[in-house]
């Protein structure tokens, strides 16, 4: 009997399960939940007996005054959410989380209006505990956009982005920041900038499975870069360097890539590349250009070395996340929004959507279907897929 494969989708507050059917690569929606506000990230333990969701009530306007993390279990029967013990109130909206593999740890990032981490100790039982203290005087940059706990457990990474020039502000630098990490405390600091960080825009990391290799996503510049971490040290400068657009003549404004993940196999790397940059067009905004694909690459098993092997096109407009079944047979993208396209003189909407890919033996996708997303005056942020025992 094959295991059950269940996706989670956030638009705004609302979290939606699917049914993942792997052979016939749909998904069908059971049922929704809400949170305590909008979902920014999430994370599953890696018992998948529990979801954490960080959430915020960030947006134009409102003042991102209700941000919590907040432990679900999964029933493993029916992928069913039910809130697991209070949610714990964060100092600031947190935009990513992650548990470190062992699943002791909540470790949230938040990067405005105060730059730092928020760590709270997980229960024997899944529940969130109390909030470990930090020493005094870390630095965690300008703006940390992810946290990861490399896969030995022994160091957490900070990918802190920094911020292009624009506006009349200078450049802030970006920096990979890696911590020792020992009894949900950080200490030790280690700081990668290449060129100082300028010019320097890591958003998001993922680690190979076996080998000491961690493969970034390059905000600032659209670029791929692999760093070897002997001793779980990164080392000061990328061994390779790879650009993830097709076709950089066609890169617009708000062209950037957004998550990176690996494949289960340590096989292959996949980004995805994100464009809404609109136009004007008969009193309507309408797409105005960029890429909106997957990047795969192939990683050579002798020196981690990318290789390109694709870029597929999502069939939607700018993807912030994606994920595989556990056994990377399939890939489903999540588009935030919807968006004006023109066809002629013509003007028609792509919704925001859950696009799904079949992942070939040669780390190669192959498109198979788009679902609809409603997310009109939503945002459709968050999505992940879980393989329940």
């Amino acid at each position: 009997m094959n295991a059950r494969v269940v996706l989670y989708s956030a638009v705004d507050d609302e979290v939606t399960q699917y049914d993942v059917d792997v052979e016939a690569a749909t998904l069908t929606p059971r049922g929704s939940i809400r949170a305590p506000s909008f979902v920014q990230e999430g994370w599953v333990h890696p018992s998948r007996t529990h979801l954490y969701l960080t959430t915020s009530n960030r947006g134009p306007g409102l003042k991102a005054d209700m941000n919590h993390v907040s432990a679900y279990r999964i029933d493993a029967a029916t992928g069913r959410l039910a809130p697991d013990g209070s949610p714990q109130p964060l100092p600031h909206r947190a935009v990513n989380v992650c548990l470190d593999p062992a699943g002791n740890y909540a470790i949230n990032a938040h990067n405005l209006p105060q730059s730092g981490l928020t760590i709270h100790g997980i229960r024997g039982d899944g529940t969130l505990g109390s909030q470990v203290g930090q020493a005094a005087g870390l630095e965690f940059g300008p703006y940390p956009h992810q946290v990861r706990v490399a896969p030995s457990g022994r160091t957490v990474v900070v990918v802190d982005r920094g911020n292009k020039a624009e506006h009349g502000k200078a450049e802030d630098p970006g920096a990979l920041r890696a911590f020792a990490f020992e009894n949900g405390v950080l200490s030790n600091p280690q700081v990668v900038a290449p060129n100082g960080g300028y010019g320097f825009g890591p958003r998001h990391v993922d680690f190979h499975p076996e080998k000491p290799w961690m493969y970034v996503s390059d905000e600032k510049r659209s670029l791929l870069y692999m760093f070897r971490m002997p001793g779980d040290r990164i080392e000061s400068e990328a061994a390779y360097t790879c650009d993830i657009l097709h076709d950089r003549a066609n890169a617009r404004p708000r062209q950037q890539p957004s998550t990176i993940h690996l494949h289960p196999n340590g096989r292959f790397v996949y980004i995805a590349n994100r464009a809404d940059h609109t136009v004007d067009f008969n009193g309507r905004k309408v797409f105005g250009g960029g890429e909106n694909t997957i990047t795969a690459f192939a990683i050579d098993a002798a020196t981690g070395e990318p290789r390109l092997i694709q870029h597929a096109d999502t069939h939607a407009f700018h993807v912030r996340t994606f994920a595989f079944d556990p056994g990377g047979r399939l890939m489903v993208t999540a588009s935030i929004k919807p968006m004006n396209v023109r066809e002629g003189n013509d003007v028609k909407t792509v919704s925001a959507r859950l696009s799904v890919f079949r992942c070939g033996a040669d780390g190669r996708l192959d498109f198979v279907r788009a679902y609809d997303v409603d997310a009109t005056g939503k945002t459709h942020y968050w999505m992940t897929v879980v393989g329940l025992d």
